[in-house]
């Protein structure tokens, strides 16, 4: 999803784009998760793109392909990932593969024939383990939400936030590698590097399922009637999400701009955040239908109770970017979107007209 709303962006920007993506999407969560329909549609719109489908974990092929453009390449954008930490424990060799070895591939390869361009990486808040819900947490009657005195309360979690001692998931150690490597690219070798730590990152061009893409599976069972599992927290977790075109906004002011070695918190910040049962409600208002829900009193292992990104960081030093996609705004797009695409879900909803 990043990846496809990031070559159409820098397509019309006026750069040539190369896509690398072997749809190992379908392999870890299904046929309903494969992004072959994306990688279509760009090879249909975009005339000047070009699709590899490269594993990139086969550090060869990398090479060759690095090789054949070198210098020309101006920027990497790794979006690549094994995203699912219930996936990870069943297959830490793969989950790892993909994540740790695969982005050290890329790196490698960047800086052998491109070192000139700008990498952007997508890391993930799952760096921090479950650090997160060692903080101060009041329940409210829809929502967990910060005691206001904590210094976090106001804008969120900031990157000062400790790595250590917290249990990160296997997914999250995966990706935690791969931030690390991102970073001392950037620091030794003198590389424009960037890692955006990342929550919910969505949109309509989200292949989202059980084990990943939670406002996009949400919204999916919200059109399908399909049952949508809850699992602890009393449905009252706490997430922002953040509307892919936004992330890629992000990438454009750093690639324009890039610094060497940077982390940045990225998400919805308190411009766009919700609790699991008001984005139940948000749905269900958007479709004008009930939901099918279940409730499993059972946490799953490093499961934020509690996560909203502070951007400010970035605001900083990239002050020209800001949201623009509101939570609800971004829910009824991923709805219409749906709707095209899954033939059940059509005439299954009547649009509210208020998507601020």
């Amino acid at each position: 999803m990043v990846g496809a709303q990031a070559a159409r962006w820098f397509h019309a920007q006026g750069l040539h784009v190369v896509g690398v993506d072997n749809d190992l999407r379908a392999e870890f969560f299904g046929p309903e998760a494969s992004t072959a329909w994306a990688e279509a549609e760009l090879r249909s719109e975009l005339p000047n793109y070009r699709h590899y489908s490269s594993d990139i974990r086969d550090a060869a092929a990398i090479e060759r392909l690095f090789r054949e453009y070198s210098s020309d390449l101006a920027l990497v954008v790794h979006t690549a990932a094994q995203v699912s930490h219930d996936w990870a424990a069943r297959d830490p060799k793969t989950d790892f593969g993909v994540n740790a070895n695969g982005t050290l591939n890329l790196l490698e390869a960047t800086r052998q024939h491109a070192p000139q361009a700008a990498f952007i990486f997508m890391s993930t808040n799952k760096v921090y383990g479950d650090t997160p819900n060692r903080l101060p947490l009041v329940e409210q009657a829809t929502r967990w939400e910060l005691d206001p005195a904590h210094p976090f309360s106001k804008h969120g979690i900031d990157e000062s936030m400790s790595l250590d001692r917290s249990m990160h998931s296997l997914f999250g150690v995966s990706k935690l590698a791969a931030d690390a490597l991102v970073q001392e690219y950037g620091r030794y070798f003198g590389m424009n590097t960037v890692c955006l730590r990342a929550g919910c990152i969505t949109g309509p061009g989200h292949s989202a399922v059980a084990l990943h893409g939670f406002l996009a599976y949400l919204a999916q069972c919200a059109l399908t009637g399909a049952e949508y599992n809850i699992f602890g927290y009393g449905g009252k977790q706490v997430r922002d999400n953040l509307h892919a075109f936004d992330l890629v906004q992000m990438m454009w002011r750093y690639y324009q701009n890039p610094r060497p070695a940077e982390v940045y918190n990225v998400g919805g910040g308190r411009f766009s955040h919700c609790s699991l049962i008001e984005a139940i409600r948000l749905c269900e208002s958007l479709t004008g239908r009930t939901m099918r829900t279940s409730y499993r009193d059972e946490v799953r292992p490093g499961d934020h109770q509690f996560y909203v990104s502070d951007v400010r960081r970035f605001q900083a030093h990239y002050p020209e970017w800001t949201h623009t996609y509101s939570l609800e705004r971004t829910l009824a797009e991923i709805l219409t979107g749906l709707e095209k695409r899954l033939p059940n879900s059509r005439n299954a909803r009547t649009l509210s007209n208020s998507t601020s």
